[in-house]
């Protein structure tokens, strides 16, 4: 991986580069459109910028590939001897991106 940034989407930090395609939390956009992230850290051409102010100029766009849901989880609780069960199912909602630049 030669060029690549670290962006923050949804409270969790991605490595990404150009073609990557990224399954975030889910962003409320629709399939096809343009959004942009603003960089953590960018290393370009051997060069890693961390500073805010070297970084203030610099986005990650992507376009919006799709909207789903994952897989179901189970979460379930016990305690034993004590005849007590919870058993809960989980879907989380996502965005997948597909990163085409980083300028």
């Amino acid at each position: 991986m030669n060029n690549y940034a670290i962006i923050a989407a949804g409270s969790k930090q991605y490595v990404v580069a150009a073609g990557d395609i990224v399954r975030v939390e889910t962003l409320g956009k629709e399939k096809g459109e343009e959004i942009t992230f603003k960089p953590i850290a960018l290393k370009n051409d051997g060069v890693l910028l961390t500073d805010k102010q070297a970084l203030k100029d610099k986005n990650v766009t992507g376009t919006v590939v799709r909207n789903g849901r994952a897989k179901k989880i189970i979460v379930f609780k016990m305690k034993r001897r004590k005849d007590e069960r919870k058993k809960r199912g989980h879907r989380q909602n996502f965005t997948e991106v597909r990163i085409t630049g980083i300028s």
